[in-house]
């Protein structure tokens, strides 16, 4: 039995011989289960070869295709696929769980003008001998992958080098900006083996995509899928490539065994991409990142409700879509609990001991959550009594913020929370006190938190925020994690004057840490609900179609 999602299947060989097989009944989100009867009795650890022809459908969940004018070059269409967490089904018949691993090779013929890259080693090209037009592309994975795992890309593809094993690849419009975002990648790959290990993979190459593309980054083993939200000029959101290089250890090599256990890939990988922030900028830095971390938990747990199910760690997803359930809670509340057990165990040196054992342990395999917990009291065995008073089950199965919060250096919190706390606690009548110079020493990183911690606060008044546009002119910024936090705080504030630009922001990109709150503000806010429903009613078409469900069911559209 495979599974498979909105797949034609014309027909099925074993070993050569074609075999009956049958579709079953669809199952919502999960597809269709495919039966292949085998046409001969097995014997125990044979080995045979089942052959499957089918066709993918144009409303195929894991893949987006753009026309020309999606594109930066507008001459030429586009394609790209997003298996995470259960989308592979949509492209080929297989086994979509991360319990099983599979190593692959393929043969992709595309128009001749066209670049095709997988998730694996470029084997190399070569025309394609039925059609003068087109070139085969030929890929082979030999590490064990999951299948959610597997990607293709086809577009007008340039690449420019920007490391040893660094190619980064878009299109020609945006090719050299984002080799000079991201030149960094090879001194993150770097201390990424320090701390966990060799790397494993060969070539790590980073592809930036098109505005739809639903995640801020994806670790498709060998090929990195980026956003260009993460474009900013100043490599300020470059820890997105530390997170997406340290899934190469976490995710990637040690896998969650299934999405319940979610937290092992995403908590484990934003520890290691702190970590290394730590080494590259300082210890300070990454406990900053690390505060940022627990407002960011904050804010998606004021937003889900702090008896949320999908506030808890180990979530019950039972007859749940994986992506219904998707937030920042794996990464920051998974985060939250290595960075208390670091505190709590002997420090940084000592935990990252115990991390690089635990890939080393479970590499190549898929775990859970109980194997994970075994392993740490195995390693720590002389300090079990302090594992011990750990509130295991408040972590893992209550929801809302956790038990504990761990102690962080404040160093360069500080001047945000100061800034912030004057906004929040001032008068219409203090509002002259302020001007551009109080940002003049501040780090884009630093202006993200300090419009997080407002939103934490949110709604200011309407004054509050169009003083704030007079002194500091957010409208302008560029980043991306500043304009969303700002465009946030004004719809908040029921500022209508910023509703076209919160919706222009929403759906100029796709990416759902962007777009969805940004459109579940919009439709709260009575002036602009309407033009939030119309404005997605129009975009709808051009959107990823993860992303397009996601914001139909925020704002309560009929996806009939």
């Amino acid at each position: 039995v495979l599974d498979t999602k909105d797949l034609q299947v014309s027909k099925v060989a074993v070993n050569g011989q074609e075999t009956k097989f049958a579709l079953g009944q669809r199952q919502g989100f999960k597809g269709t289960p495919l039966e292949i009867t085998l046409p001969f009795e097995l014997r125990r650890g044979q080995d045979v070869i089942v052959e499957t022809s089918f066709e993918t459908s144009p409303k195929s969940s894991a893949l987006q295709w753009l026309t020309p004018e999606q594109t930066s070059g507008k001459k030429h269409p586009f394609l790209f696929s997003q298996c995470q967490a259960i989308h592979c089904r949509a492209i080929l018949p297989c086994q979509d769980t991360p319990s099983v691993k599979l190593t692959y090779y393929a043969e992709v013929s595309v128009p001749k003008e066209l670049v095709a890259l997988m998730s694996a080693s470029r084997d190399g090209e070569m025309p394609d001998p039925e059609d003068c037009n087109r070139r085969i592309y030929r890929f082979s994975q030999k590490v064990p992958i999951p299948c959610y795992l597997i990607a293709l890309v086809v577009g007008a593809l340039e690449s420019r080098q920007i490391g040893p094993r660094t190619l980064v690849w878009a299109e020609k419009e945006l090719v050299d900006k984002s080799a000079y975002e991201f030149s960094e990648t090879e001194a993150m790959l770097k201390t990424a083996e320090d701390l966990a290990g060799p790397y494993v993979w060969g070539q790590y190459d980073l592809l930036v995509l098109p505005p739809s593309f639903p995640y801020g980054g994806m670790e498709n083993p060998c090929l990195t899928f980026v956003t260009p939200t993460l474009l900013a000029g100043d490599k300020s959101l470059s820890n997105v490539i530390a997170h997406e290089i340290s899934h190469s250890w976490t995710g990637n090599l040690v896998t969650n065994e299934t999405w319940e256990h979610f937290w092992l890939n995403e908590g484990h990988t934003v520890y290691l991409e702190r970590r290394i922030g730590g080494r590259l900028f300082g210890e300070e830095f990454r406990h900053f990142q690390a505060l940022g971390g627990w407002r960011e938990l904050q804010n998606t747990i004021n937003t889900l409700g702090d008896t949320s199910p999908f506030t808890n760690l180990i979530p019950n997803l039972n007859g749940v879509d994986p992506d219904v359930a998707y937030s920042s809670v794996p990464y920051e509340k998974g985060f939250a609990l290595l960075f208390y057990l670091e505190q709590i165990l002997g420090g940084p040196d000592v935990f990252i001991g115990f991390l690089k054992a635990y890939i080393q342990k479970f590499a190549y395999k898929s775990a859970v959550t109980e194997d994970w917990k075994k392993f740490l009291y195995s390693y720590f065995k002389d300090k079990v009594d302090v594992l011990n008073k750990v509130d295991w089950n408040t972590w893992m199965h209550s929801p809302g913020m956790p038990p504990v919060k761990p102690k962080y250096d404040m160093t360069l919190s500080n001047a945000c929370v100061a800034l912030s706390q004057k906004w929040i606690k001032a008068k219409d009548s203090d509002l002259c006190s302020f001007s551009s110079a109080d940002l003049k020493d501040l780090s884009s990183h630093q202006l993200i938190e300090f419009l997080g911690l407002l939103l934490l606060e949110a709604p200011l008044p309407v004054s509050h925020v169009k003083r704030m546009q007079e002194v500091y002119n957010f409208n302008d910024v560029n980043n991306s994690e500043i304009r969303f936090r700002w465009l946030r705080l004004c719809i908040l504030a029921s500022w209508e004057e910023a509703i076209p630009l919160a919706l222009k922001m929403a759906t100029e990109q796709g990416r759902l840490k962007f777009t969805r709150p940004l459109f579940r503000d919009l439709y709260n806010f009575e002036k602009s609900r309407d033009q939030a429903v119309s404005t997605f009613m129009k975009h709808k078409a051009y959107m990823h179609p993860v992303a397009a469900m996601l914001v139909a069911k925020d704002l309560k559209v009929d996806q009939k």
